[in-house]
């Protein structure tokens, strides 16, 4: 009989952080009737890949509120500057090969997504880092610096991530139009990496294009390191700021 290689194959976490600046206390924000991060555990809990999940929170109120839903949480330093180190202290004692960042201001995430990223990684030996991208159909999302774009290669690697229209859509798309033509992609903050390859990233030094479009992500490519960039057709809102919330509710009741 074989002996595996992890006593886990993959597991998610999803990081909590309290204090947002620009909403303050927004994974518990209600969602009718539940807190966001709540909606986003229940859907992360029908991942037949995952096997653990756990809230990594940096305070008490999120703690008790995960308890509460029957979530398994735990709590971190509230000195990180990012999710990834939250990450790292959470799975550093757990034998994992992958582990999955699960946003936790993402309430309308589907289950296939996080399966998607989890499986790329368990299927190719040769990816380290996988996230999900979406089609773009409005030109509003495609000129709105609060969502991020994503271009890629052949390949479907990421070739690089801004807040800013990319690829170039100057030359053929009136800003005033309300649609747009094949080839915009905009980016879901969903991550799978190698448990080695998170450990790696989290000692690497931000980088200079990280700092200035404010992208994290932009440090893994910066250092030579690939990201396998999978398309979904989910529609995800991420909350960023309260009215966000209202757009959450309006597709929420429009599914029920």
């Amino acid at each position: 009989m074989r002996v595996p290689l992890f006593k886990m194959e993959a597991i998610g976490i999803i990081p909590a952080h309290f204090g947002s600046s620009r909403f303050e206390g927004k994974v518990l924000a209600d969602i009718l009737g539940k807190p966001m991060i709540q909606w986003v555990y229940e859907a992360a809990s029908k991942v037949k890949l995952l096997d653990d999940l756990i809230i990594a929170c940096d305070d008490e109120r999120i703690l008790r509120a995960a308890k509460n839903f029957g979530a398994k949480a735990v709590l971190t330093s509230k000195d990180h500057s990012c999710g990834t180190d939250r990450i790292a202290e959470v799975v550093n004692p757990i034998d994992t090969r992958i582990v999955i960042n699960i946003q936790a201001d993402e309430p309308l995430i589907h289950p296939s997504m996080i399966d998607m990223v989890g499986r790329t990684l368990l299927d190719n030996t040769n990816v380290v880092m996988s996230t999900l991208r979406k089609e773009i159909t409005k030109a509003a999302e495609l000129f709105d610096s609060n969502i991020v774009k994503v271009v890629v290669d052949k390949d479907d690697f990421a070739l690089y991530f801004s807040r800013s229209a990319i690829p170039s859509p100057e030359r053929y798309i009136d800003k005033a139009s309300s649609s747009l033509p094949k080839g915009f992609f905009k980016h879901i903050g969903l991550y799978a990496y190698t448990k080695d390859f998170l450990f790696t990233l989290k000692k690497l030094p931000a980088s200079n294009m990280e700092k200035i479009e404010r992208l994290e992500q932009l440090r893994v490519l910066e250092n030579g390191y690939k990201i396998k960039v999978i398309e979904t057709n989910f529609e995800t809102i991420g909350v960023d700021r309260p009215e966000d919330l209202t757009k959450v509710v309006a597709m929420l009741t429009h599914e029920k």
